[in-house]
């Protein structure tokens, strides 16, 4: 099994090397990697020719002509994976040099699940350790405790899901199959990684836990979802997507799902936590925004 690793890149030259160089560090061979840089009309010709010179026929560049947008950007490179697995890794993260092997490894165990979870480091943006409260609430309140593989799936992973997103979605090792009937929902950024593993949760799609840490995640400021927590824009996205899934939850027959996803509660602490940012820079629009998203106002 080949892993289809793809990089949607549009920004830092330094961080998508680091992140490359991680995937030529692997242990496994297994691997092929895709760039598609999303720069448009001004593409970034130092990582073109960065990757030129490596000379590694596993690495391909690719350039969008235009610039698509966070969310078409990364359904293009779900429409470009032509192996068995695929990685959707974002352009700061690493992998550590086992990742290749845990992800293949996981799936030739468990060959129906569409998803693996892997073990992962989180680091701040200069690669230190991070211990946010978000990161630290996945890991002891909303994510299962698992010492072993285990495969996920049904009404039980989505009401998990619901009640905080405990996922690391650029470590998740994809099944093609699954990924590429499914898609991103054109219109979302903030929210469409939780989206796609609701629509593969909802169409009967497993989830496996492997334990084994073997990707580093880098949690920094620079984020879409960092940018746009400060002013609320992510708020009003993720109350609608919230909003929506519930009634699909029950429409469904998983009732307990479907009120997890009313509550949203991880999400309402979330914003919660960020309205005395907005109130110090006098974000009135963001305070309003924050404000309804926190105390469930509609």
């Amino acid at each position: 099994m080949i892993v289809d690793v793809m990089l949607p890149h549009y920004g830092r030259l330094d961080l998508v090397q680091d992140t490359v160089r991680s995937v030529l560090a692997q242990d496994d061979p297994h691997w092929r990697l895709t760039v598609v840089d999303d720069s448009g009309e001004r593409p970034d010709q130092g990582l073109a020719a960065w990757l030129d010179g490596l000379d590694e026929p596993r690495v391909r560049y690719l350039r969008n002509e235009r610039n698509l947008g966070i969310n078409r950007n990364f359904q293009r490179c779900v429409d470009l994976v032509e192996h068995e697995l695929a990685v959707l890794i974002g352009m700061d993260d690493l992998m550590l040099p086992g990742y290749v092997a845990t992800v293949r490894a996981a799936h030739a165990a468990h060959p129906d699940v569409a998803m693996v979870q892997p073990g992962v480091e989180v680091v701040d943006g200069d690669g230190r350790p991070a211990r946010t409260l978000v990161d630290l609430s996945k890991r002891w309140v909303y994510a299962p405790r698992i010492a072993a593989a285990t495969v996920l799936r049904g009404e039980e992973l989505a009401t998990g899901l619901m009640r905080g997103n405990w996922l690391y979605f650029p470590s998740i090792c994809w099944r093609s199959g699954p990924l590429r009937r499914t898609g991103f929902r054109d219109g979302l950024s903030v929210v469409q990684d939780l989206a796609l593993v609701m629509d593969l949760v909802l169409a009967g799609e497993s989830l496996l836990v492997e334990p084994s840490t073997c990707f580093r995640y880098r949690r920094h400021g620079g984020s879409v979802s960092s940018a746009q927590a400060a002013d609320g824009r992510r708020f009003a996205e993720e109350r609608d997507f919230f909003a929506g899934t519930a009634d699909r939850l029950a429409a469904h027959g998983w009732p307990r799902a479907a009120r997890a996803a009313r509550r949203h509660l991880s999400s309402r602490i979330n914003a919660l936590i960020r309205l005395p940012v907005a109130v110090r820079h006098g974000r009135t629009d963001g305070m309003r925004t924050l404000a309804r998203h926190a105390f469930g106002q509609r």
